[in-house]
């Protein structure tokens, strides 16, 4: 099974003779450096030895990803590693296994996105001699760790039979500090040190791209020519969709079972799934941009997210399914919003999105129903008549609780992988990619933002609006549920709306969506906790006695927790009627 951690580290150039500075005295002027008792370990000295994996026109280098199978170390396998948020790198690993020169399943479909299908070949062979430091607490946690590493490198060129020639060799020495369980504060402390000591920070971001690159580091992307969309006179008939309505959607399609051999390519000879968006750029855009190119940016971003979260959520990285959701969800939400921008109807589009999103969201509503229950029933007091007579097993009803709901989320997520190997899925995303690099705008969407936008984010408030007044006059219970329940969704478009225009409208819409925010969040605590009662409901039917009764003891829980959410939301929506939050929007 792919295993997942993040990386945050640095690496250094350096001259071959230059000596390191002891790591514990870069720390002294740290607060508390004292108390802590920072001291240097030891840790070794390692020969790696590393083959890379690539398309023959590099393809994952192009994305920033590297792909090796190292032997050597403390940390020998396959390794995979993908751009992270703020400057962090993501590595998912696999045992060595048998094979040598063949990626391992598991991973090629984490990376055939970037790949389209096309074989993964070796391109680089980087051995390394590494000593290895780390800095130390006075618990002896391990902070950081300072790998210095004499490097020799071939480039690999594939023959026009088996196999492949060895480029010259290259040599340098690097240094990489990275985080193991320390923080920012004293990563940057030791980072400043380093700098001050004669290190200067890698214009190349791994050994691949200095290898691939002959020691000048990675070749600068380009940006594509920028072309204006077209504009179509003729506008689609506007309809009124009432917020949280179903858009209708046919059933997913049987997916196809997994190969497990590298074969022919699907999207070979259109190689990896790359937007070229054309038009201005996100700042380029003003409140004079027309309001077709401010939905279409918004768009683009969208799209991206999801292509990017494609290879996290099959490799089940934390928060991938949510964010894969929730740009599939922003995609449909701005496409009914700003619909009449567009030349062509989008209901096809979004009923593929819906279904994406549904897909994604068995996955994701499983996932934080056991982390929501696991996570409350580790709080409660198991009554005595109920503990296990084992001491051993006092842990057991947790245990139980997580054992029952995490099959529950693995079927969905192996749903969700089943569909992301599909067809309709891959079908769905060359449809996104047409619509954001191919757009037709209608005179409308020709217009300046300013004159177009606002409204299209008023109307959406006003649909809102109804539905709060509607669910006020509910009697409590299941019906005001049900018209909560739409609010929230009713709320989310509105937010929706608000931050794809934030751009050319700054400050006011952005106030504006964090107070619909604000009105969500609440709403959606009311919603899960209806969800989970009655998941509650269903679960203690087949459960164990001991678990039964402490989903008895939960459910009490939600009811209040549900009460405490309508009271909360009186508050937070008479704060959202304020006029100067709705100025920007007449």
């Amino acid at each position: 099974m792919v295993s997942t951690h993040e990386e945050i580290e640095v690496k250094y150039e350096l001259e071959p003779g230059l000596d390191l500075p002891a790591l514990p005295a870069l720390l002294r002027a740290l607060p508390e450096a004292a108390e802590r008792g920072y001291r240097e370990g030891d840790l070794g000295e390692f020969d790696l030895e590393a083959t890379y994996f690539d398309t023959v026109d590099l393809r994952l280098s192009a994305a920033r990803t590297t792909l090796r199978r190292r032997t050597g170390g403390t940390d020998a396998g396959w390794h995979l590693k993908t751009p992270g948020e703020a400057g962090a790198r993501v590595e998912q690993r696999l045992p060595l296994g048998r094979a040598v020169r063949t990626v391992p399943a598991a991973l090629r479909r984490l990376v055939e996105e970037l790949t389209g299908g096309s074989p993964l070949v070796p391109v680089a062979r980087v051995n390394t001699h590494r000593s290895v430091r780390s800095v130390l607490d006075a618990t002896g946690t391990r902070l950081l760790e300072l790998a210095d590493d004499v490097v020799e490198a071939h480039r690999l060129l594939p023959l026009d039979g088996a196999g492949e020639a060895a480029g010259a060799v290259q040599t340098w020495r690097e240094v990489e500090l990275e985080i193991v369980e320390g923080d920012r504060a004293v990563f940057e402390a030791v980072d400043a040190g380093l700098r001050a000591a004669g290190l200067r920070v890698s214009s190349s971001s791994s050994k691949l791209s200095r290898v691939l690159s002959g020691g000048t580091g990675a070749p600068e992307a380009t940006e594509p020519v920028e072309t204006p969309g077209a504009v179509e006179t003729a506008e689609p008939t506007e309809t009124t969709e009432p917020a949280g309505a179903s858009d209708s959607a046919e059933a997913p399609a049987a997916s196809e079972p997994a190969v497990e051999e590298q074969t022919a390519p699907t999207r070979a000879e259109s190689g990896p799934r790359v937007l070229e968006h054309a038009g201005p750029r996100r700042k380029q855009l003003t409140a004079r941009s027309r309001a077709g190119d401010v939905l279409v940016v918004h768009l683009a971003e969208q799209v991206q997210q999801v292509l990017d979260q494609d290879p996290r959520v099959r490799s089940d990285e934390p928060d991938s399914i949510h964010k894969m959701r929730v740009a599939t969800r922003r995609l449909r939400s701005a496409l009914r919003t700003f619909q009449p921008l567009l030349a062509r109807s989008t209901k096809p589009l979004r009923d593929e999105l819906r279904w994406l999103a549904a897909e994604l969201g068995a996955a994701r509503d499983a996932e934080v129903l056991r982390d929501r229950l696991v996570r409350s029933v580790a709080t409660l007091d198991v009554a005595p008549e109920l503990q296990p007579a084992d001491p051993a097993a006092a842990g057991a009803v947790p245990a139980l609780v997580a054992d029952q709901l995490g099959r529950a989320y693995r079927t969905a997520h192996d749903r969700v992988l089943a569909e992301l190997d599909s067809e309709r899925y891959q079908s769905l995303l060359d449809d996104l990619q047409d619509l954001v690099e191919r757009p037709r705008f209608t005179s409308r969407g020709a217009r300046r933002a300013d004159k177009v936008l606002p409204r299209r984010v008023a109307k959406t408030f006003e649909t809102l609006s109804g539905l709060v007044e509607h669910a006020y006059r509910a009697e409590a219970g299941a019906e005001r549920d049900e018209l909560l329940h739409e609010a929230r969704k009713a709320a989310k478009q509105v937010r929706y709306a608000a931050e794809a225009v934030a751009v050319v409208f700054g400050k006011d819409a952005t106030r504006f969506a964090r107070a619909v925010t604000d009105a969500q969040e609440v709403l959606g605590e009311h919603q899960d906790s209806v969800v989970t009662r009655q998941q509650l409901r269903d679960l203690a039917a087949s459960a164990r006695p001991e678990v039964a009764f402490a989903y008895g003891r939960l459910f009490a829980q939600e009811e209040a927790h549900a009460a405490a959410s309508e009271a909360d939301f009186e508050e937070t929506w008479k704060s959202l009627q304020a006029g100067r939050l709705h100025r920007w929007l007449r």
